[in-house]
């Protein structure tokens, strides 16, 4: 299968999938990027994008993914900018969940060409997302969040369940094994920019997500004046729908 093939196959999957697509004809035309840097949340680590990873290297692109720290964001956005130094042009910066606060952080980069967020934060510069949150319904989830000392991660059931709710349980609980815990002092940053003000977003709603409400991050997408998608989908959207998170990152990248 060539190149070409290959992104019309993407388009026609994608299309399947979306419960729904807006945005307005505001949003700036991205730079034609080749470069896309990934970043997970909570609960997980970089292995979480192998599957937009191997579809995005099969279109020509260039995709790294991140370990992010998990520690405080100070330390999680400076793991980011350093990746981003490193490549070679335009870069899309890819978020999911939390990292959505170390995408809206580090996307003012002069590399970032453009913004993806995965059913992620968005918060405004000085925002508290904590207050933001408390706005809409509590997400079932975040009652499963377990601590030992400083260190915190999401229970078996919650992982399973409000996590990885759409995923066969046998890859849900591979997930789960390599879950990587988060430092308390990560919850308490607070973010001095908003990328998302600058540059060209988009953003992929998980209709079904039960991690962050779904009405949450429309509120978020509708603020940033985002290309926004939505996916019936549980919040690890990357991983049970990776041909339309690949088809929204394509077109970010200028290449769709």
């Amino acid at each position: 299968m060539n190149r070409r093939t290959f992104i019309s196959a993407l388009a026609a999957g994608a299309a399947a999938s979306l419960v729904s697509t807006r945005g307005t004809a505001a949003i700036a035309a991205p730079t034609k990027a080749r470069n896309i840097v990934l970043v997970h949340g909570l609960f997980a680590d970089g292995s979480c994008w192998s599957e937009v990873i191997a579809r995005l290297q099969s279109a020509g692109l260039n995709p790294t993914s991140v370990q992010n720290p998990l520690t405080t964001l100070p330390e999680a956005v400076a793991s980011v900018q350093r990746v981003l130094a490193r490549q070679d042009g335009p870069t899309v910066l890819v978020g999911h969940s939390f990292s959505g606060m170390i995408v809206t952080e580090a996307g003012v980069h002069p590399n970032v060409s453009a913004l993806v967020y995965v059913a992620a934060r968005a918060p405004d510069a000085g925002e508290d997302y904590a207050a933001l949150a408390s706005r809409f319904p509590t997400p079932p989830a975040t009652a499963g969040i377990v601590f030992d000392g400083d260190e915190g991660y999401l229970s078996e059931t919650a992982f399973l369940r409000d996590f990885a709710g759409d995923l066969p349980e046998a890859r849900a609980r591979v997930l789960y094994a390599v879950q990587q815990p988060f430092r308390k002092a990560l919850l308490a940053g607070e973010t001095s920019n908003a990328a998302w003000r600058s540059k060209p977003s988009f953003y992929a709603v998980s209709t079904e997500d039960r991690t962050i409400n779904p009405d949450l991050e429309r509120f978020m997408a509708k603020r940033m004046n985002a290309k926004t998608i939505e996916i019936k989908s549980s919040h690890l959207s990357m991983i049970s729908h990776p041909d339309v998170i690949t088809q929204l990152i394509l077109e970010a990248t200028g290449n769709r």
